[in-house]
């Protein structure tokens, strides 16, 4: 069945990567215009955020079994990522998926803002919450050929040891970014390569 919001193509009119990181760097300008005290616990993540987002866009080349199982995609795709810029799971990925979707012509990548799309992102929770990013692959027509997300397994592995353990939730996110930093994206290529190539 061909989801509704497809059809509206609201997908389709999500931000571009380029697109979307304007708009993190706007909401990074935002952030420190305004005085940091009175601001939610989100925005004072973004310019760390952003931070990792260039650094990872700096430093990344796809590897050649990830390009050639994205060239290896036929006919287009769309895939749309529910994100959100103060979210460091999605600053620590999207870089990365940006950059395989850019090795075909036929991925048309879109960003789309969790938190004005609700109904979008509430079918597609992740243990019953709105995780991010979320990114979902559909052919043109609408159908669905994969999910992925929020996290690289071992990082979903990870996250949830440490909380099982009662770890302080600064510890938590301390340990899973080092993870991101020594990882390097290796483990998000795997899947990605087992995704394209099922």
């Amino acid at each position: 069945m061909i989801p509704e919001f497809f059809t509206q193509k609201r997908p389709h009119g999500g931000m571009t990567p380029a697109e979307y990181r304007r708009y993190f760097e706007m909401e990074v300008a935002r952030a420190r215009q305004a005085d940091v005290a009175s601001q939610d616990l989100h925005a004072q993540y973004l310019p760390l955020n952003l931070h990792r987002t260039v650094r990872i866009e700096a430093t990344y080349a796809p590897s050649k079994k990830v390009q050639a199982a994205a060239q290896e995609i036929k006919g287009p795709q769309l895939w749309m990522v529910l994100t959100e810029p103060w979210c460091g799971d999605s600053a620590q990925n999207l870089p990365y998926i940006a950059k395989i979707a850019a090795c075909n012509a036929s991925v048309d990548l879109r960003m789309l803002l969790r938190d004005q799309n609700p109904d979008i992102m509430d079918a597609y929770l992740t243990n019953g919450t709105r995780s991010i990013p979320k990114l979902v692959s559909f052919d043109w027509q609408g159908r669905e050929l994969f999910q992925w997300g929020p996290r690289p397994q071992p990082a979903v592995e990870l996250f949830r040891q440490l909380q099982e353990s009662g770890a302080p939730r600064e510890d938590v996110m301390h340990k899973l970014h080092l993870w991101y930093a020594r990882n390097r994206g290796r483990a998000l290529e795997e899947e990605f390569i087992a995704l394209l190539t099922a």
